[in-house]
């Protein structure tokens, strides 16, 4: 039981895991989104090189902020180096391989260090974070049947642990219905027993009583 409640214990942290990767993930896309707006306005003709300045200087900030959620760790895991993690999954040590998330990749690494203070480069940004959000895409889906398959792995050791208790409880707890009615039986047996001495004694006497 105790190994149940152990592989119960790494399946949860497993799943707070990818939920803590998918919270980043989600701010990730709203950046990437934001930066490929910003690259379709610094392509707009009518703007002067200030304005697509202050666009670019957003970017980079938007750039920066993804590279440091790169960097990010689950009590000192690494949450984005792309490792695939090994998790137990049951009693027997039986694992299931987290597939990780790489946030270092050139994919990523390409797009945050575009800028988009000229057309041409506004031009070049887009089509790179274009590809950095197909591939965020990815990454989220493959975060998401991890937790699908360690959802499924938790609930079957629940099952297992409550089945595992059940069982013990019939093996080892007391039926007081019936405990109590073979004692009442016995105690009968035994006061029967006694009156029926008690009689077998009282004979003899009363045998030599009428020799008398």
């Amino acid at each position: 039981m105790a190994r149940i409640d152990g592989a119960t214990n790494n399946v949860g942290n497993a799943i707070s895991f990818n939920q803590t990767q998918d919270g980043y993930l989600q701010k990730v896309s709203d950046a990437l989104s934001r930066m490929s707006e910003l690259s379709v306005l610094s392509q707009d003709v009518t703007k002067s090189a200030s304005d697509k300045a202050l666009y670019n200087q957003e970017f980079q900030t938007l750039g920066s902020y993804i590279n440091d959620v790169a960097t990010k760790d689950f009590n000192g895991v690494s949450l984005f180096n792309g490792t695939t993690l090994n998790v137990t999954t049951d009693s027997d040590a039986h694992t299931f391989a987290m597939n990780g998330v790489n946030l270092g990749t050139a994919t990523f690494t390409t797009a945050t260090g575009d800028s988009i203070d000229t057309t041409a480069h506004a031009t070049k940004a887009l089509t790179d974070i274009k590809a950095a959000i197909n591939q965020l895409a990815s990454d989220r889906a493959a975060i998401g049947a991890n937790i699908e398959s360690l959802s499924y792995y938790g609930d079957q050791l629940g099952t297992l642990k409550n089945n595992l208790s059940a069982a013990n409880s019939r093996i080892t707890d007391v039926d007081v219905a019936q405990e109590s009615t073979q004692y009442a039986k016995y105690n009968i047996l035994v006061q029967s027993g006694t009156a029926m001495l008690a009689q077998a004694n009282i004979l003899p006497q009363s045998s030599l009583k009428l020799l008398q």
